[in-house]
């Protein structure tokens, strides 16, 4: 039985320096921007969408408020109708991401079952000793998607410390968790609201473990919204991104507490 994960509009983020950073990226069919935020933030998704977005806001009377630590949260109405008609304007998006898993078959099994993401294709390569599988949560020349490669007898790989995990937006994040552990599947941060907001936030690992994060969200497009990883330095970053791939600076939070921008 696969995860009762239905699509819900969320952020694709590379994060930045600690686990408590981030830069994010937009999977499906947004300009090719950055979001610099702290992991966990009190900050709504909405806030950090650019100018764009924010007219789009203004015109559906969003409401601003300070939250505790003079960090500014918006509450808005606006529809998610009108703000993916925005979406689909630009045709520039983030098409795959990679990596290397020790156990094909049961790397998809978990995603397909746990995560509820479909297996569109798969491909074996004996003559270079790989085998590659692609899922996702829709068809590749419209959605992000996942692309796992399995080398001939390499059974595991050191994750590192540049990688920080991958963000799935979830209705319930509870019963995915409930799901995902009746899977077998290990929680390493139970669901609840992220430390100073009120998003409801879980934290699971994969068989390889490869971390991910469940979002509780509305409806959208692309469940897969997150990839986030760390970075050294930020401006050389984000100068990066932008000199490169074209992308815009969404916004930039600090958080001293944790000692991360």
């Amino acid at each position: 039985m696969a995860a009762s994960i239905r699509p819900s509009l969320s952020s694709f983020r590379f994060s930045a320096t600690s686990r408590f950073a981030g830069v994010s990226l937009f999977p499906f069919h947004l300009p090719r921007r950055l979001f610099f935020s702290h992991l966990g933030s009190a900050v709504s998704p909405w806030q950090c969408f650019g100018l764009k977005a924010s007219r789009l806001l203004r015109a559906e009377s969003s409401r601003v408020r300070m939250q505790q630590g003079g960090v500014v949260q918006a509450s808005t109405s606006a529809t998610q109708e009108n703000f993916l008609e925005w979406v689909k304007q630009d045709k520039r998006r983030m098409l795959h991401v990679v990596y290397r898993v020790g156990d094909l078959d049961r790397t998809i099994k978990f995603y397909t079952e746990c995560l509820g993401m479909k297996l569109l294709r798969k491909r074996d390569i004996p003559e270079e000793r790989y085998t590659n599988a692609f899922l996702g949560y829709g068809p590749e020349d419209s959605h992000f998607v996942i692309e796992l490669t399995y080398n001939y007898g390499v059974d595991r790989y050191d994750i590192g410390t540049g990688f920080g995990h991958f963000g799935i937006a979830v209705e319930d994040v509870a019963k995915t968790v409930e799901l995902i552990k009746a899977k077998g599947g290990k929680v390493t941060r139970e669901p609840g609201p992220v430390k100073g907001g009120s998003a409801v936030i879980a934290f699971i690992e994969d068989p390889d473990g490869y971390k991910f994060e469940l979002l509780e969200r509305g409806p959208t497009p692309e469940p897969l919204c997150q990839v986030m990883l760390r970075v050294s330095n930020l401006d050389r970053s984000i100068n990066f991104y932008e000199k490169a791939f074209g992308m815009e600076l969404l916004c930039k939070i600090d958080n001293p507490e944790y000692k991360v921008n």
